[in-house]
């Protein structure tokens, strides 16, 4: 699955982001609505990882859809 295909389908993947980030709250989660870019901020911002580890916890979440 891509991100644009991720992007079309976020209603239903946006639980999925939720289970594997429990302190990301449903209006943060709403507000990426699928894009990648915003889902790598959010992660770094709200677990403080580093921008290289955010990234790759995001492709990790996402290649396991």
């Amino acid at each position: 699955m891509n991100w644009d295909q991720i992007e079309g389908k976020w209603k239903e993947l946006k639980g999925k982001a939720i289970e594997k980030w429990g302190d990301l709250t449903d209006d943060e989660v709403d507000q990426v609505a699928g894009r990648r870019e915003q889902m790598v901020g959010l992660v770094q911002q709200k677990y403080g990882r580093t921008k290289e580890e955010a990234e790759r916890e995001v492709e990790e979440w996402h290649r396991g859809l």
